[in-house]
């Protein structure tokens, strides 16, 4: 038999070397809170990183393409042009809902940023596992990425709404406005919350993006976009269903974050109630309180998702 030569000599000492080393994983040792604040500044100190992706992700959804951005706008406004057709006229929601148009494209506004960033952060690992194989970052920038360009494309809309809103002339530079702040909070931490996860789940198991898709569908039926959020509960007590589950709408988030962009865009410039008649746009009991409490709990959760998404990254690139 021939001797191995020099060279495979050294690749074997070089070989036996290596498994002979102890592992040490890569990156902060993230464990309870103190993980979770490694991991945040881990994030912020890639932060230009974070950018250059975001920008990546804008310019590669409209590349090559003639009306660039305004393709943004397009589904949207297809939307509320159906809905305020079929829904508002054929049907007669805009009867007894004034108008009608301003209310309904409020609440797709909102639900639209909330959807988007949902299955853009589901499919963001995958969709980087190019990068997520061969370079170390911190996993978390590419669901925030994803999360950017959803906040880009909600922030062309919102030039949409409030040009509606000033034509209509239910638009209110006032204290109103608070509340659409409020309702952007609510989406953004629970949107990153569920989108974390789903991220890193997502990676070992494909369907559910899948399941995601009929998520966000139901995320459209099930918050007061298209009718208010008053008829719900005379609903549920019409089927005889208990008052609990009007309770359980009322505390969804999306529910909360839909109603405060009516608070803020739609509700100021309807006309006054008649005298010992119901106002036309009423909140929730205790409304200020439940998105308080919401916020809270977005936050847990957003901590829980983060420590489910560093437990699970470990394995990343050998399932990609």
């Amino acid at each position: 038999m021939n001797e191995p030569s020099k060279a495979q000599q050294v690749a074997e000492a070089r070989n036996t070397r290596i498994a002979s080393l102890t592992l040490e994983p890569v990156g902060p040792q993230r464990r309870g809170a103190a993980g979770f604040i490694e991991a945040v500044t881990d994030i912020w100190h890639r932060r230009e990183m974070l950018g250059l992706l975001v920008s990546r992700e804008i310019t590669a959804r409209y590349k090559d393409s003639a009306l660039g951005f305004l393709w943004g706008l397009v589904r949207p406004l297809t939307q509320l042009l159906v809905y305020y057709l079929v829904l508002g006229h054929f049907l007669g929601a805009a009867r007894s809902i004034p108008e009608f148009a301003v209310f309904i494209f409020s609440g797709l506004t909102i639900y639209g940023f909330a959807s988007e960033v949902l299955m853009l952060m589901t499919g963001s690992i995958v969709g980087n596992s190019g990068l997520v194989k061969k370079v170390y970052l911190p996993r978390e920038v590419f669901p925030l990425a994803a999360l950017g360009s959803a906040a880009f494309n909600f922030m062309l809309q919102m030039l949409v709404l409030l040009a509606a809103a000033l034509l209509a002339g239910t638009f209110n530079l006032g204290w109103n406005l608070v509340y659409a702040l409020a309702g952007i909070t609510i989406v953004l931490l629970y949107s990153m919350a569920a989108g974390l996860a789903l991220a890193a789940v997502n990676v070992y198991l494909r369907d559910v993006q899948y399941l995601v898709e009929v998520i966000v569908m139901l995320m459209m039926w099930t918050s007061p976009i298209v009718y208010s959020w008053t008829f719900v509960g005379t609903a549920f007590a019409d089927l005889g269903w208990p008052a609990w589950l009007n309770e359980v709408f009322i505390n969804n988030p999306l529910t909360l974050a839909v109603i405060s962009f009516q608070a803020a865009f739609w509700a100021p410039g309807l006309p006054p109630a008649a005298p010992g008649a119901d106002p036309t746009f009423m909140f929730p009991e205790l409304f200020k309180l439940r998105l308080l409490i919401a916020g809270v709990v977005g936050l847990i959760l957003v901590f829980l998702s983060q420590r489910l998404f560093s437990r699970l990254q470990g394995n990343f690139a050998q399932e990609l």
